[in-house]
């Protein structure tokens, strides 16, 4: 990207305005190694992130792992903003290094990127800037340390503001629970549970167009529980539905709910309601 080798091997930290690169060296898209925290601002254009793109202009905050493939096309290139890379070794011999893989965001996929107030947008450059300057200076037995809880306090902060932006986008993430719910009710009324057994949560996301986590963080935000115990929640409701018609035996309602195994059936419904399905089908009589 034209810039000059970091001052730091393990990590490094640099500015898009100051970036010069050929887009179509990275059409094909590159794997990185090593995790890429950044914050764009006056963002026009696309970038695209796996079978995403981010969809905003003001600008945002992305999250990417060792392992994932970026992408960029001609016109996607438009955009400043700071980025942060850290290569795992610099986090191994700390306790970051393990605690990184609890912050879900960087599971989310492009689309479902961090968008920042005036005033976080503030707190977030200043740490970039922290750790900028930290970098410039003379690196000594200290620095790693210090930045280490720089970044720690950057993802805090990120955890804290993506907890905020599922309270402040209620009517998006309304509408995502109204079409999971929609889903469910088509997934058994249209009987597929006989063919694809129970509704997974890898699945729903996917028709949802939403990662997994990022579906099971919102559903936590919204009503308390992440995607399989919704979809258990669902799954139950739907097994009373059946028992209280009294048309089938109850493996026969394990069947329909897509169980391979009754046992396994009984096992979450007594789970759920501290009542076998048997003796749920009796209190209805009673």
């Amino acid at each position: 990207m034209g810039q000059p080798a970091p001052t730091h091997p393990l990590i490094s930290i640099m500015n898009y305005g100051e970036a010069h690169f050929d887009p179509k060296d990275f059409e094909q898209g590159i794997i990185l190694n090593f995790f890429k925290i950044s914050f764009k601002t006056a963002f026009s254009g696309k970038l695209r992130y796996g079978q995403g793109h981010y969809d905003f202009e003001e600008g945002g905050m992305s999250f990417i792992a060792p392992g994932q493939v970026l992408r960029m096309q001609d016109e996607e290139a438009d955009y400043s903003g700071m980025t942060l890379h850290i290569h795992p070794d610099f986090l191994r011999s700390y306790q970051l290094g393990k605690s990184i893989k609890q912050y879900g965001f960087f599971s989310y996929s492009a689309a479902e990127a961090l968008y920042l107030s005036e005033k976080e947008k503030k707190t977030i450059l200043s740490i970039y800037q922290f750790i900028y300057d930290e970098l410039q200076e003379r690196i000594d037995k200290f620095s790693q340390d210090v930045i280490i809880s720089q970044i720690e306090m950057l993802l805090n902060y990120s955890n804290r503001f993506y907890n905020r932006q599922f309270i402040t986008r209620k009517v998006v993430n309304s509408d995502i629970l109204a079409n999971l719910e929609t889903l469910l009710d088509n997934y058994y009324n249209n009987e597929e549970s006989l063919i694809s057994g129970l509704p997974s949560v890898n699945a729903v996301a996917d028709q949802l167009q939403l990662t997994p986590r990022y579906l099971s963080d919102l559903l936590r935000s919204l009503v308390g529980l992440n995607t399989q115990q919704f979809i258990h929640e669902r799954v139950i409701e739907k097994a009373k539905e059946y028992l209280a018609k009294d048309e089938l035996t109850v493996a026969e309602v394990a069947y329909h709910l897509g169980f391979e195994h009754p046992q396994s059936f009984n096992k979450l419904f007594k789970s759920k309601t501290s009542l076998s399905p048997l003796d749920y089908k009796k209190t209805l009589l009673n």
